[in-house]
């Protein structure tokens, strides 16, 4: 029946690479997902592999983070609310990795798409659908974190500054819900992955020297099933993370 079967579990950039990935695996664990991404196209290929693989029943939710607002996070609401009785897990996913270059250089509309999509719209996203992550008895928030959201490093401008927020709001959003929901929240840095933002990041670095996303999905799949319940305001990372 799989470790995830029957939760219903909403990811974020799962069009591409983790979040792909992801997807794939949740649903393969009896999750039915719902796919929140840009590119409907690519949602549709995932939503086709999950329908040929699995008796899981996943819904596609074609959106630009970039848009997300109060109004529009309320809208995903009320449609998760037809269709869907709960949320046992989110996970954010999506980021965008913004240009490389100095804080002093760095082009001001870059910076605001960066915390858009990478802190406002978790927040936004969170927000709304809270209601929807207290009728299960626990459920799960993920938000994916960066090792330059640990330790800044020169360059990384927006993107590294949006991954200290996303530490921030997880253990902002821990400490409320540990005592009062048993909804558990926590962080999850994958490291360096092979996936296109690594290649954008690192272009010279061979792409073969690092792990799939798929070798990642243990840990994801502990943290959104119910073997990590009470489990909350930590930071995880595959490569120290050992199951059991």
């Amino acid at each position: 029946m799989g470790k995830l079967h029957h939760k219903i579990i909403v990811v974020t950039g799962a069009g591409d690479g983790i979040g792909k990935a992801a997807s794939l695996t949740y649903a393969k664990e009896g999750a039915d997902v719902v796919l929140v991404g840009r590119t409907r196209s690519k949602l549709e290929r995932v939503n086709d592999e999950i329908r040929r693989t699995t008796q899981t029943d996943p819904t596609i939710v074609p959106f630009d983070l970039k848009n997300l607002d109060d109004t529009t996070a309320n809208e995903f609401r009320a449609r998760f609310e037809d269709q869907f009785e709960r949320i046992d897990g989110l996970l954010h996913n999506a980021s965008v990795l913004g240009p490389k270059v100095p804080i002093e250089t760095y082009p001001t509309d870059a910076w605001l798409d960066v915390m858009q999509v990478n802190v406002t719209a978790p927040f936004l996203l969170t927000k709304a659908l809270l209601p929807l992550l207290k009728k299960p008895t626990y459920a799960s928030i993920v938000f994916t974190s960066s090792g330059v959201g640990l330790k800044g490093r020169a360059y990384w401008g927006a993107y590294a500054v949006s991954k200290f927020a996303t530490e921030g709001m997880t253990e902002v959003l821990a400490d409320e819900l540990a005592d009062t929901t048993g909804i558990r929240v926590n962080s999850l840095n994958p490291g360096g992955t092979r996936t296109s933002m690594r290649a954008s990041a690192f272009p010279a670095e061979d792409p073969m020297s690092l792990p799939t996303p798929e070798d990642h999905m243990p840990l994801y799949v502990y943290l959104m099933s119910d073997e990590s319940i009470g489990v909350g305001g930590e930071k995880f990372n595959p490569s120290s993370w050992q199951p059991g």
